[in-house]
């Protein structure tokens, strides 16, 4: 173990076990370094890895502190392995979306307010009148969140919103059926939102699992033949449906 892991995971402990709490100060470093065994390049490399993760926010003239671990942020900092996964593994994690999205829109059926309706609703309207693809790929975003919002639970709704921005970054509505994606796309998200709206649990989860469905189909036209048929394959082995 490196020097750097050595303290990335010393301090990992420490937070972990609890003997630093959430918004607590950490120690000195002359301190951490003296416990853990490490030169203060290495306390400082994994200072910086954790703060990547959301787990250490250092205060420039204060001090470095424990965050407030809201499940939401320490679950957000996965945009930053889920990046670099291929179309292949975004397909996998696809079978998570199809299990979790339409949890979080039967929540949403039974919760949402008269706000919530118009705001889905507005949105819609929104996706419906506008020819910018970019723009409507990030009404569509909206239109997700505040589903997941409306469910009200926030470390779902930051986990769903990271694997819905790694797979904005392949932009079906550009493709050359673009135009008919997004009708498809935009009918949708009328059947989920009357569903929300008419307090519909059973349907809204139908509708997002549905809808979940036929992006990951879409997002298949990105990959290339021998590696759709390798996804293909697995994806088959993993839930017993044919191609």
């Amino acid at each position: 173990m490196s020097a750097v892991d050595k303290a990335f995971h010393g301090l990992r402990h420490m937070i972990a076990s609890g003997r630093l709490g959430a918004g607590e100060r950490i120690p000195p470093e002359g301190e951490l370094c003296e416990e853990l065994g490490v030169s203060r390049g290495s306390l400082r490399e994994a200072v910086r890895m954790l703060a990547a993760l959301g787990v250490i926010e250092p205060r420039h003239g204060s001090g470095t502190y424990v965050s407030q671990l809201r499940p939401e942020d320490v679950i957000g900092s996965l945009s930053l392995t889920l990046e670099l996964l291929p179309l292949s593994g975004l397909l996998e994690v696809y079978e998570i979306r199809r299990v979790l999205e339409p949890h979080v829109a039967a929540q949403a059926a039974a919760r949402r307010t008269p706000e919530t309706v118009r705001t889905l609703f507005s949105l819609i309207e929104a996706m419906e009148a506008t020819d910018d693809s970019t723009e409507a790929s990030e009404l569509d975003h909206r239109f997700h969140a505040e589903i997941a919002r409306a469910a009200g639970n926030p470390a779902l709704a930051s986990l769903l919103a990271v694997f819905r921005a790694r797979s904005r970054k392949y932009q079906v509505f550009t493709l050359p059926e673009g135009p008919e994606l997004r009708r498809k796309s935009d009918a949708d998200h009328r059947v989920l939102a009357t569903a929300i709206a008419d307090h519909d649990p059973g349907a809204a989860a139908g509708a997002a699992e549905a809808h979940v469905a036929q992006t990951e189909r879409w997002l298949r036209a990105f990959m290339p033949p021998v590696e759709e048929e390798g996804a293909r394959a697995e994806s088959g082995r993993a839930d017993g449906t044919p191609d």
